[in-house]
């Protein structure tokens, strides 16, 4: 009984804390931290992030569907969002349709973002009215397949997640606001979830690092997450994996190592700990291939 209220006590003191925070404060930690926005919407450079590009876009993400290039999410009127509205701004967040209505296409897992509540997508938007304007005119993405009509009918209204309800609200967050399954499922042609495999890794990244893999965050305990402990799988998410190896790209662990709420990470790690487990080994890490 006294662990039981603890842990109601420890809930409602973060729903208190939640509930304090100002939609833009809100906002600011989605996007920045969470959401990680920037992991795709903000060019890199040897050193991550160019500094003079937040959230800018021009990032180049190519895969099987095609050539991604990320859009200017910043409040500039000419190459940005600055001439968008709200409503415009949301739909594209949640439902992947341009201010022309056109469909816009991956890797923006929009089967997700359709469940970003109200407030949420509000307090983003928010956020991005405050970021510095940058000129920055980015070309239109490349796409090998055809881009659907729509993700599925307008989305309506999202209520905010039951934060009393420590995994329903670690899905919530491991789910449509850090997008955690969109890298960690592997993907069926063309670019569809396997949800026989979901959360259960190995889907492949190629880049100047060589190739790394996506983890299985489900708790088989040969190959996933089920013989770590709490402290494992935050310091993972931190950046560092159970060897002690620093995690590559494109894990965006630079935007949550140190800055995910107390609170937020335990509902992670409950939500993680929830999941079926999955068998699903995992190929390790690939060096870049020397020329």
């Amino acid at each position: 009984m006294k662990i039981a209220l603890v842990v109601a006590l420890v809930v409602l003191a973060a729903f208190a804390q939640a509930q304090a925070q100002t939609p833009l404060e809100r906002g600011k930690y989605l996007v920045e931290v969470l959401g990680a926005c920037g992991n795709c919407h903000t060019p890199k450079g040897p050193q991550g992030d160019l500094p003079d590009k937040i959230l800018a876009g021009g990032f180049v993400i190519e895969e099987e569907f095609g050539k991604a290039i990320t859009s200017n999410i910043t409040p500039d009127k000419e190459t940005g969002i600055g001439n968008w509205t709200d409503a415009e701004i949301i739909r594209a967040i949640r439902e992947g349709k341009g201010k022309d209505g056109k469909t816009f296409g991956p890797p923006m897992p929009y089967y997700l973002y359709r469940r970003l509540s109200d407030n949420d997508v509000k307090a983003i938007v928010a956020y991005l009215r405050t970021v510095k304007p940058i000129k920055n005119q980015v070309p239109r993405s490349q796409y090998k397949i055809p881009l659907p009509p729509s993700y599925g009918p307008p989305v309506t209204s999202v209520p905010d997640p039951p934060k009393t309800n420590l995994v329903k609200y670690g899905e919530y967050l491991a789910g449509p606001v850090a997008h955690c399954a969109e890298c960690h499922t592997p993907q069926n042609p063309p670019g569809r979830p396997d949800q026989s495999k979901f959360f259960a890794g190995g889907f492949p990244f190629p880049g100047p690092y060589g190739t790394s893999y996506s983890a299985n965050l489900t708790p088989d305990k040969e190959t996933g997450i089920g013989n770590w402990t709490d402290e494992q799988l935050i310091r993972a998410i931190n950046g560092v994996s159970v060897s002690g190896r620093p995690l590559l790209p494109p894990m965006p662990w630079p935007y949550y190592a140190g800055k995910i709420a107390d609170a937020d990470m335990k509902a992670i790690v409950a939500y993680l700990r929830s999941l079926k487990p999955i068998k699903n080994k995992v190929p390790a890490p690939r060096p870049p291939k020397r020329p």
